[in-house]
């Protein structure tokens, strides 16, 4: 299977908020170190970006639209802008995948309980082989759960669902992810 690492939606404007993402500096960190890897061994990444629209922390055109430089895209490695939760609608991004052959997703970003979500479940219909990194993903506390509690959550209904696998940022291993 060929692999690709897909990397969403961890912009400027997520971490401009007066409310920091759970855990977000150590999940830029890990994913910053996942990037790496996967760039050392020749595996496709990436970048999604997210545009709120017009006021929104992350409007297309605007500094919080710019993906955050502990992770940024590398000369060459495409970036799929979207409006919508779902990496993958109108987007082209399933056809970029598919002509580079790729047919397994390593997926870590934001926001857990929206985009990481919606992305994870359309890449598995449209059947991919989903790798979400269990500690490479984060969203905000709400007024009903916190952010760890939402990550815990999405982490066990998506694998209880057979959306993804789970690995530890640590652990992904690239040939076999």
């Amino acid at each position: 299977m060929a692999t690709a690492l897909l990397v969403i939606d961890l912009q400027r404007g997520m971490f401009g908020f007066d409310e920091r993402p759970h855990a977000g500096e150590e999940v830029l960190s890990r994913v910053a170190s996942l990037l790496g890897r996967a760039r050392e061994s020749g595996i496709p990444v990436l970048h999604v970006r997210h545009d709120g629209g017009a006021g929104d922390e992350l409007e297309r055109g605007t500094p919080g639209w710019d993906i955050h430089p502990a992770v940024a895209p590398l000369e060459g490695e495409p970036v799929v802008d979207k409006d919508r939760c779902s990496a993958f609608h109108g987007t082209g991004l399933d056809g970029k995948l598919r002509a580079q052959g790729i047919d397994r997703l390593v997926v870590a970003g934001m926001q857990t309980d929206f985009c990481i979500d919606t992305t994870c479940r359309a890449a598995r219909d449209l059947g991919y082989s989903v790798t979400l990194v269990s500690d490479g993903h984060t969203t905000f506390d709400t007024p009903d759960l916190s952010a760890a509690r939402i990550v815990a959550h999405h982490n066990s209904i998506l694998q209880r669902g057979g959306f993804v696998d789970l690995a530890e940022a640590g652990k992904v291993d690239f040939q076999t992810a």
